[in-house]
């Protein structure tokens, strides 16, 4: 039985940190927050009319696979985006929110020892703290891979030692990245299902910001593996309602992945998941099929992008993200920064640091600060501005 002190390795959750550094200190202004990533724009308004019309359903148990329409409108929506044609009875299921799936995926699937050893996780580093509780969980041990400007801000898991890899049995991936707005290229998914074959991990990619970009859409995992004919159990795909159609309260999401993969996770979640109620399937159902209210939303997003690029453009190190709805800003310490624009402004943001985990390399997240475009333009505009004329001012 292992000891419940086996989190202990794992850093405080990133909002208590951001509540213990600021909330002693009065806002230099009228608070403005820019720390949390909660869309703010809305979603559709028919969504209610179908959860009404269907609220009959409130008094059935749900099916916890999901109703054969739902997973039918995960597949045609994957056919649509990515070109890949899935069986919605055997290649997907619903997930409570994402986060549900990407901390079971480790109970599902990662083995007790991997070639006579502790199996490894591999996750980016800055990361989503599911990735590393998921592999505490399973007494695996997790491994934190920088992602830093020299990587593209995306982990470079080919550099890892073979003694490592040999040891590996999942290895988690956002694109576009959380929080530095990186996409993985097809060259990338290349290399990374090339990595994964020749030492035999499975690839869980979260693309839960994959509908909001700028310029292209980015590739999935999904038709990548299709184009370089991969073993279909070899990757599993994460999509998300939260912030593709503005719901993180609906907590919809699915998995899509080989049907061995689907299901051992259909398995667990049998006794560990928490079904969807039916109308909330239904509604999602309908928002998978839409893509009129995606497309403003992006729109949305790509205003307050143009605001960004326009405030701090010129700021030394500024970059403009690919993806996502977040800026990763470079500062000489994200903590002191965070301080110094609360205590002078009222903005508040979220250190970079508190995304990370210190390795021997350093905390990759230390020099910087994540600010999330999510408020209204006018209230975006503002913040950027006191961001720049706090952190950036050449008095």
């Amino acid at each position: 039985m292992q000891s419940p002190d086996r989190f202990s390795d794992l850093p405080s959750y990133a909002f208590p940190r951001l509540r213990a550094l600021l909330d002693a200190h009065a806002p230099g202004g009228a608070p403005l927050a820019m720390s949390i990533g909660e869309p703010r724009h809305a979603f559709p308004p028919w969504m209610m009319e179908i959860i009404a019309e269907h609220s009959e359903g409130f008094g059935r148990y749900p099916p916890n696979d999901g109703t054969p329409e739902l997973r039918a409108a995960y597949c045609d929506w994957l056919k649509r985006r990515y070109g890949v044609a899935l069986d919605p009875a055997v290649n997907a299921m619903p997930l409570n929110g994402t986060r549900e799936g990407l901390y079971n995926v480790a109970m599902a699937l990662c083995p007790e020892r991997k070639n006579g050893q502790r199996p490894v996780v591999l996750t980016p580093n800055p990361f989503y703290q599911v990735y590393a509780v998921a592999a505490l969980s399973v007494g695996a041990e997790p491994i934190y891979v920088n992602a830093t400007q020299e990587t593209g801000h995306l982990p470079d898991f080919a550099a890892l030692p073979s003694e490592v890899l040999e040891r590996t049995a999942l290895a988690y991936i956002c694109s576009p990245a959380n929080p530095q707005g990186a996409v993985a290229s097809r060259a990338y998914w290349k290399t990374l299902l090339d990595l994964a074959e020749r030492y035999d991990f499975l690839i869980l990619a979260d693309e839960c910001y994959s509908e909001i970009w700028r310029d292209s859409p980015p590739p999935g995992i999904l038709e990548v593996a299709k184009e370089v004919g991969a073993d279909p159990e070899r990757v599993l795909a994460f999509h998300s309602l939260s912030k593709r159609s503005n719901l993180p309260g609906l907590r919809s999401g699915f998995v899509a992945s080989g049907p061995k993969n689907i299901a051992a996770m259909q398995s667990l979640r049998n006794y560990a998941g928490s079904p969807l109620p039916l109308p909330l399937q239904r509604a999602a159902e309908r928002l998978w099929q839409d893509e009129d209210h995606v497309i403003e939303n992006r729109a949305l997003y790509a205003e307050k992008f143009a605001l960004a690029d326009k405030v701090l453009g010129d700021v030394p190190g500024y970059h403009a993200p690919e993806a996502g709805f977040f800026l990763w800003l470079p500062v000489p310490d994200g903590e002191a920064a965070t301080l110094k624009l609360w205590r002078e402004t009222g903005v508040r943001v979220l250190p970079g640091a508190y995304l990370a985990r210190d390795t021997a390399q350093g905390n990759p997240g230390q020099p910087y600060i994540r600010a999330a475009l999510v408020a209204p333009p006018d209230e975006t505009e503002r913040g950027l501005r006191l961001i720049r004329d706090c952190l950036y001012s050449k008095e």
